[in-house]
């Protein structure tokens, strides 16, 4: 899988660096690939079955064909997407259906609104320049719960997270806080977020000028603003909450708590050349270092 892995990305990454960050030899990556340049006998459609719903059932039923394809490709089996898309179809083995769900934004206040600062650049250069943050809810027996989450928009990784029965200021508060004591990032951070109330409220922006945060703002009703935590809300939603009844508040938590850990390690991302969040960071971590040596 590492080696697979290696072979994708080698334009993008050098293959000693690329060997080094994913704890593998050099010398184990050619000899991968002489092994992997000789003729092999394809495998049968049961045994690539047997591979399609293991990590169909690995990613809890979020990931479709093209991100099956992608992830037996990193795991060295080597197939055409059409014969999975065929095979998964035939056996009806797809990512979970999509659904709409209503806006949670109460952007009918009085309260002073911050420029929008990001303006949809959405590729910033370094971990830890931009963060986005926004509210979400998840239905249950016993009433809502409400999740907001506080995003690192170079890889995507979220970083902070708060769930609670309301959606007063302290969720987005306690979800920022983590973020930050996990992080600790340098001042002048982009901090961009909707026109909520809770965001907009005084005690949230004197917490951001107090960490040496930079406020944004999306346009009054315009979701694209802020897309990369709407498709963040929606991988959630649809990958792994979608059909689910959930009896308590904690059950959902936990289920939620589960996969923002899938996501961060381990879901691949287009967005990121087909690898995680972590992985994503951890690269280019090491290749700055690399750089400074």
């Amino acid at each position: 899988m590492k080696y697979a892995w290696i072979e994708r990305h080698r334009q993008h990454w050098p293959v000693s660096l690329a060997c080094e960050v994913l704890g593998v030899s050099a010398s184990g990556y050619h000899d991968h690939k002489l092994r992997s340049a000789k003729p092999r006998r394809n495998l049968s459609d049961d045994a690539l079955l047997v591979h399609i719903r293991a990590i169909h059932a690995q990613s809890r039923g979020e990931y479709g064909w093209p991100r099956v394809w992608k992830e037996l490709l990193a795991r060295g089996i080597r197939v055409g997407k059409e014969r999975v898309r065929k095979l998964m179809k035939l056996h009806g083995i797809k990512a979970r259906g999509k659904r709409k769900f209503k806006a949670t934004t109460d952007s009918n206040h009085g309260l002073p609104v911050a420029e929008n600062l990001l303006n949809r650049e959405f590729t910033p250069a370094a971990p830890d320049r931009v963060w986005t943050s926004d509210i979400t809810y998840v239905a249950t027996e016993e009433g809502w719960l409400y999740l907001a989450v506080v995003i690192n928009l170079f890889s995507r990784q979220v970083v902070g997270w708060s769930m609670k029965p309301h959606m007063r200021t302290e969720l987005v508060l306690d979800a920022l806080r983590m973020a930050w004591f996990r992080r600790r990032p340098e001042a002048g951070l982009i901090f961009h977020a909707d026109r909520g109330s809770q965001y907009c409220s005084v005690e949230f922006q004197k917490a951001l000028a107090a960490y040496s945060m930079r406020s944004s703002m999306s346009r009054k009703g315009n979701c694209w603003d802020n897309a990369p935590t709407e498709s963040l809300w929606g991988s959630l939603k649809v990958g792994r909450l979608h059909g689910r009844r959930f009896g308590t508040r904690r059950a959902a938590m936990d289920e939620i708590v589960d996969w923002l850990t899938f996501y961060n390690h381990r879901r691949l991302h287009s967005s990121l050349g087909h690898v995680s969040p972590m992985k994503f960071e951890g690269l280019w971590l090491a290749a700055q270092q690399r750089q400074a040596a």
